[in-house]
């Protein structure tokens, strides 16, 4: 590998100037201000593959933002892999919790600050880097990759499903190797298995036609505000268990191995409370801290709101109250059933005199697991202990990557994760960071997955490859 690390050396600070170029395109997928911001950024993401000598990369329109694919496949008799990614950030709210501009890189302590940096500009910049260090000294790369970056990963990827289904012969490969996702820890190699499924919705609660005097109308009417609060209460008993009925019906338990596996790991309820500032876990009983944020499904509230919120005092009773829901699934739950469960019990408990909807344009998406057994785990395992000489150690995610479920029922290909994010660098709240050192690490890691992949060879069966 010396050729090539040897370039991506020479070439760090440059790539580091790249990145920081990527991550001040303000690519917010959910906010429709940030439209022409959000293809501005798949147009920077091809112009770089065509820069690095992957020449036929295209920004592909979808009915919702563009999607990015680019291809090197010469590599006769070699397995094909497809790298997945997405460039598109979270709101950077609330701004005022950034300690520098959430859309202006800046770098602290090792560290470079800025919305979408880990999650998933830089990992996804690295196999781009690696596959231009292959192709500039080489001429060749050491298997076939494709590239697939989307632009709407952060609100559930609603148009990709469609895209890879009709491009489904264009995006064939022996399995998906994902720049998404992330490490457990930064000091301990970690290969994640798998993520949680996500069901989502929002509702609102009426009564009045019209906000009203509190003074003159109160005590007359129901309270909306009064009445969200009641039910969002009942979606869970004390101890933390969703109150749902048959929410857990169907949900993989966790396996003897699993449970042995997680409670071997390096994890202490007392550090992790320090590290977020909270007093006490609370949760699912019967189960650890780390069981239950990655094997374990649940129902947060994400947002509620209504009324007057501004400074000082307007005595009003609101019209309308709203809520926003998420619920993180385990195999064997459907998003949509647990959608329905959710919404008939949140009529149950609608009280008399306010009405309730929902907004039906919320997302969903499946869990996902690898076989233990799948090549592609293999071979990353091979590449991250070249890098941190031990092993890593096995993990799940408690976020969702929701394209997952779809490569394995339209493509027929799972799924190995192989991003160099660490779960604690604030993605999705103010001050996200990426750790500097692993821009390298990371570009060596995906250089020894690409020259280890090359020592399998295509195996019988459709979507696997198997060690020569």
């Amino acid at each position: 590998m010396e050729d090539v690390l040897a370039y991506l050396e020479r070439h760090h600070e440059r790539d580091l100037a790249d990145l920081q170029s990527f991550v001040r395109i303000p690519s917010v997928s959910t906010d429709s201000r940030h439209r022409e911001d959000v293809r501005r950024a798949a147009q920077w993401v091809a112009t770089r593959l065509i820069d690095a000598g992957v020449t036929d990369a295209a920004v592909n329109d979808t009915d919702g933002h563009p999607v990015v694919t680019a291809s090197w496949t010469f590599a006769e008799g070699a397995p094909t892999v497809l790298v997945y990614g997405h460039y598109d950030v979270q709101p950077p709210d609330p701004v005022d919790r950034w300690d520098s501009p959430p859309f202006e890189p800046t770098e602290r302590d090792g560290k470079l600050f800025a919305r979408g940096v880990s999650d998933d500009k830089a990992p996804m910049l690295i196999p781009i880097r690696v596959a231009e260090a292959f192709l500039k000294t080489r001429g060749h790369l050491p298997v076939n990759v494709k590239f697939l970056f989307e632009g709407e990963e952060e609100v559930g990827s609603p148009h990709l499903g469609d895209f890879v289904r009709a491009n489904a012969e264009r995006l064939a490969a022996d399995f998906v190797l994902s720049a998404d996702g992330g490490m457990w820890r930064a000091d301990i190699p970690t290969l994640t298995v798998s993520a949680r499924g996500l069901c989502a919705l929002e509702f609102t609660v009426r009564g009045p036609g019209k906000d009203l005097h509190s003074g003159r109308h109160g005590g007359a009417l129901h309270n909306p505000l009064h009445a969200i609060a009641q039910m969002v209460a009942s979606l869970h008993d004390e101890e933390g268990r969703v109150a749902v009925a048959h929410f857990y019906d169907g949900a993989l338990a966790i396996s003897e191995a699993i449970r042995a596996d997680t409670a071997a790991l390096p994890f202490h309820d007392e550090a992790y409370l320090a590290d977020v500032g909270a007093s006490d876990t609370f949760g699912e009983s019967g189960y650890s801290t780390l069981e239950r944020q990655w094997y374990r499904p649940t129902l947060e509230l994400n947002g509620l709101w209504g009324g007057y919120i501004g400074e000082g005092s307007k005595t009003v009773l609101p019209s309308e109250a709203h809520a926003k829901i998420t619920c993180r699934l385990v195999p064997g739950q459907d998003p949509a059933r647990i959608r329905a469960l959710i919404e008939a019990h949140l009529r149950a408990h609608t009280p008399r005199g306010v009405t309730l909807s929902f907004n039906k344009d919320d997302h969903g998406a499946a869990a996902y697991r690898i076989p233990d057994d799948h090549v592609g785990l293999t071979v990353a395992r091979e590449a991250l202990e070249i890098v941190y000489d031990r092993p890593p150690l096995v993990v799940g995610m408690g976020g969702s990557i929701p394209i997952c479920d779809t490569f394995r029922s339209v493509l027929g290909i799972d799924t190995v994760f192989f991003s160099f994010a660490v779960g604690d660098e604030n993605i999705h709240a103010p001050n996200e960071f990426f750790r500097l050192p692993r821009f390298f690490e990371g570009a060596r890691a995906w250089t020894a997955y690409f020259e280890g992949l090359a020592k399998t060879s295509p195996s019988a069966t459709s979507g696997t490859v198997a060690r020569a």
